[in-house]
């Protein structure tokens, strides 16, 4: 008796995801559209047909005390005509904290303005949805949300998703749930960047399980995101200096640093690659391991609910895919069923 109840429990679980369908997607997240014929290539062979693309970003102009367009996409190919296109719009929450409440709908209009500027202009046809992205606060909540409803009554008809992070997840009582039809779960940078003793703010499983114990709970249909990407971490002093990213893969086989696991240690002065290092730096070399990538997606799987499940890969470029197999890149969509 208890193998029968034990053997259906697992058939009704095994159901909940053979049945799933995905949606394979990617971000493309450069102030320039084209595609190399690499990466047209990559797409057409992992069937990819959605691309979400970064149309512009929002900060806050201190000088002139507004809320401004930077980034704005400049497309130089038409190659997009053959894809799914999702316009996302990237909205600092700086820009959120410092806006005052009176200007929201101001900003929302300038949003949707924008939007239809470059959608008309490029002759984008049959948008499905619109994304806005921003690492809102509890702090933050109530503007950002007040935008989220402007623009959509300024948009009606029109479906919109918003990123939702791990720590979103997390402490939804607090910072709450944004007024959209759907999420999009952003299962990467979950570490602290700033904390040397960090081993891999872009992606580590032990630490994203921190965040999801009631992923399964969020009331919102979630889609995914999963990271390609990486970036070297730099520390001065033992304190967070910034970024280096564009780094050739040998850039470190030479004699001014040695390294122990992820980590490198400046043993001289030296310009690396127009960076200057310092004797005593500590940079800390993060990726997004194919591995990694695969547990993080087995853990999130057991707490997805979703029949259709859209899987995006962050992001679109040949460099990054190039690390990748399209085996490992087919696996990785797979393993969402």
């Amino acid at each position: 008796m208890a193998f029968a109840i034990l053997l259906l429990t697992l058939v009704c679980c095994n159901n909940n995801t053979a049945n799933r369908q995905i949606e394979r997607s990617f971000y493309f997240w450069k102030s320039v559209f084209t595609l190399s014929d690499y990466e047209k290539q990559m797409l057409d062979s992992l069937q990819v047909k959605t691309i979400y693309i970064k149309f512009f970003d929002v900060d806050w102009d201190a000088e002139r005390k507004l809320a401004v367009p930077v980034a704005k996409i400049r497309f130089t190919d038409t190659a997009y005509r053959h894809y799914k296109i999702i316009p996302t719009v990237f909205i600092t929450n700086a820009c959120i904290q410092k806006i005052d409440s009176s200007q929201i709908h101001v900003l929302a209009k300038n949003i949707q303005q924008l939007l239809d500027e470059i959608i008309n202009s490029n002759t984008i046809k049959d948008i499905p949805e619109f994304q806005l992205d921003c690492d809102w606060t509890a702090a933050t909540k109530e503007k950002y949300f007040a935008l989220l409803n402007d623009i959509q009554a300024l948009m009606p008809n029109t479906k919109f998703s918003a990123t939702i992070r791990l720590h979103q997840v997390k402490y939804v009582a607090k910072t709450g749930i944004p007024p959209v039809s759907s999420g999009l779960l952003m299962c990467y940078n979950m570490g602290n960047l700033k904390n040397p003793a960090t081993k891999n703010s872009i992606l580590e499983t032990a630490e994203l399980k921190k965040y999801i114990g009631s992923l399964a709970n969020y009331p919102l249909p979630l889609d995914i995101a999963l990271p390609l990407f990486d970036w070297k971490v730099l520390y001065r002093n033992n304190v967070y200096t910034g970024l280096l990213q564009n780094l050739a893969a040998n850039a470190f086989d030479n004699s001014f640093s040695k390294k122990n696991a992820n980590r490198y240690f400046i043993l001289k002065d030296t310009l690396l690659q127009g960076y200057s290092l310092q004797k005593g730096d500590i940079i800390r070399d993060e990726q997004s391991s194919y591995k990694e990538i695969r547990s993080t997606a087995a853990v999130i799987n057991g707490q997805l609910k979703n029949t259709l499940l859209r899987v995006s890969l962050y992001h679109l470029d040949s460099v990054i895919l190039r690390k990748y197999t399209y085996h490992e890149l087919e696996s990785i969509y797979n393993s969402l069923h």
